[in-house]
């Protein structure tokens, strides 16, 4: 039988980082391409205590159908942490449990999106968000990072030569893939132009906790005053990823249509894994759990960044994070980093070329991603004298 696929799902190729996860399963390869937090800062004793006592205790609360929103403790926890460390949240804003800051994602984009609607995002950016936003055909127009954030000239330039532009992605904090942070300035101005020209914006930030000196820039989120952004959080990076606990905080109108969005996709977020991240949150350590896991990505960064300056060739450029796990890399202009890829490959080292990060994926791009939290200290470094050699090759 010949399938004919949608016009929606057509355009969508699979993400070329969970293709590259298929080689660098293999323990022979040294992988700088994913950006799974390390399994070091797995809490694992705690949450097989929290879990086989909810299931023993309670089997019914943990087994049966949950609300929608989320377990209500769960979304009480969350909201006194976004009030008391990020100062966000309003009377008029409201909280909803998600499996994944991805699945945030695509439920505002579901309740917002019309085909051939705009979404401005930054460029390089998120591969998962790129594909939920193509995945309802929208007109993605990408706007250039900067070391502190979107180019905001830019984006106003954007949105003047475009018509419906509905959604401004940004991962502000540790942005995934440059590891730049924006500017507390930029972000106001973001602000100011999105409500000017009444945009919603999508402020990601899986990462935001993971600031290796503490120092923290506020979000937009805590000047929105007046409901126009959607603050998307996880417990992926800062707790475990498999148990898919994410959050959305927004104004209420939207949150209340996500609901009936979430309750199309998958009716709610396991309830044993919100019971495990509540009582986790509640009675168990989760800010020593965040220090350690900065405190590891803190001091793996600086092990890559040594052996960047060790042997990457001098025409290659890269950013020096403040937090999160990736670094981003520039070759001179007119290089392809596929091309390096490939090279790579042959040597058992893996990376993320950047034209995956890219509008337009299939555009030749001469920057490429690494990712440090995975691999331990030796492997990094023999990764990146594997990488400089190449790259010195290629680039002479």
């Amino acid at each position: 039988m010949n399938i004919t696929f949608s016009e929606k799902m057509s355009k969508i190729k699979g993400s070329a980082i969970r293709e590259i996860f298929k080689v660098a399963g293999d323990p022979s390869y040294i992988s700088l391409a994913g950006g799974n937090p390390s399994p070091d800062t797995f809490p694992n004793v705690e949450l097989s205590k929290i879990a086989e006592k909810y299931l023993a205790e309670n089997p019914v609360l943990s087994l049966q159908y949950g609300v929608t929103e989320g377990y209500m403790p769960l979304r009480e926890a969350v909201k006194n942490r976004l009030r008391n460390r990020e100062n966000i949240g309003t009377e008029n804003d409201d909280l909803i449990i998600v499996s994944g800051g991805q699945q945030g994602i695509e439920l505002c984009s579901k309740c917002l999106l019309n085909e051939g609607d705009v979404v401005i995002v930054e460029e390089p950016s998120f591969i998962g968000a790129l594909n939920c936003f193509r995945s309802f055909n929208a007109k993605l127009v990408g706007v250039s990072v900067e070391e502190d954030g979107m180019n905001i000239e830019e984006l106003e330039s954007k949105i003047a030569e475009n018509d419906n532009v509905k959604i401004i992605y940004t991962i502000p904090t540790f942005q995934n893939p440059s590891g730049n942070t924006m500017s507390l300035e930029k972000r106001k101005k973001l602000y100011e132009v999105a409500l000017k020209n009444n945009i919603i914006i999508i402020e990601d930030n899986p990462y935001g906790e993971l600031t290796f000196d503490g120092e923290k820039v506020p979000t937009i989120k805590s000047f929105d005053t007046e409901g126009i952004v959607l603050y998307a959080g996880s417990f992926s990076k800062v707790l475990a990823p498999g148990m898919r606990i994410g959050f959305c905080m927004g104004c209420k109108e939207l949150i209340g249509k996500m609901v009936v969005a979430k309750q199309v996709s998958d009716v709610h977020t396991p309830m044993i894994t919100q019971l495990m991240a509540y009582e986790f949150i509640e009675n168990f350590d989760l800010d020593g759990n965040i220090e350690k896991a900065r405190m590891l990505y803190a001091h793996k960064c600086d092990v890559m960044i040594k052996a960047m300056d060790k042997h990457f060739p001098d025409t290659v450029k890269y950013t020096k994070p403040k937090g999160g796990i990736f670094i981003w890399c520039t070759l001179p202009e007119g290089f392809d980093s596929i091309d390096v890829s490939k090279e790579c490959m042959k040597e058992k080292v893996v990376f993320v070329p950047g034209s995956t990060f890219m509008v337009d994926m299939e555009k030749p791009c001469n920057s490429f991603r690494l990712n440090y939290s995975t691999m331990d200290d030796e492997r990094i470094e023999k990764g990146i004298e594997i990488l400089g050699k190449v790259l010195t090759k290629l680039t002479k």
